[in-house]
């Protein structure tokens, strides 16, 4: 990986297709949200596939609990179809034939020249792309389980959210004078937020 992709590093804004054909922007899919990114070897790996099973059950929390989740693989839009049916998925899957995120990160898996693959990775970004963690798949078990991803989601939730603990009596006293700009969907983003502090 990238001498400089460390936690609290933005995190590159990619633009790859998407299982349907259309160009997406890891921006864009994430919004003002946290995010799980997944760096897969694709379909045709047996630990990515369980893998993906297993956030195919986190990913009905994560929409409840507005975080977004995405995958790059190096598959194109046929294997990612059939990978993301295969799983039971419901969210982007990205398409780099071109290998530039395996570049630009240098994660080729080396040890695999045949199918000139990435490394896998799981990283967990806050709003704005900030890196809040990377997990390196190589072996399966370098990769989060449901728990950790659900630990590390907490955390930033609680960073990126103003109203985290609604219990507190300056955020109640803020409801009660109308100010819902601390309130989530009402206020700002994150990003405009740290913008503000800075």
């Amino acid at each position: 990986m990238r001498s400089d992709i460390v936690s609290g590093a933005i995190f590159p804004d990619y633009e790859l297709s998407d299982h349907t054909a259309k160009h997406r922007r890891l921006s864009g899919l994430q919004g003002q949200h946290p995010m799980v990114l997944v760096l897969s070897r694709g379909g045709y790996c047996p630990k990515d596939r369980r893998q993906h099973e297993g956030l195919a059950e986190l990913h009905r929390e994560l929409e409840v609990g507005y975080c977004r989740l995405v995958t790059i693989s190096t598959d194109n839009i046929t294997e990612n179809n059939e990978f993301r049916s295969g799983v039971g998925a419901h969210w982007p899957f990205l398409s780099d034939t071109r290998r530039i995120v395996q570049k630009d990160l240098d994660i080729a898996e080396y040890t695999d020249p045949a199918h000139n693959l990435m490394i896998p990775h799981v990283i967990v970004l806050e709003p704005g792309l900030v890196i809040y963690k990377i997990y390196n798949g190589y072996w399966f078990f370098g990769r989060p389980t449901l728990e950790d991803l659900r630990q590390d989601l907490r955390a930033v939730t609680k960073k990126c959210r103003p109203d985290w603990d609604i219990t507190t009596p300056e955020l109640k006293a803020a409801w009660e004078q109308g100010r819902k700009e601390l309130f989530y969907p009402y206020g700002k983003t994150y990003a405009q937020t740290i913008g503000e502090q800075d």
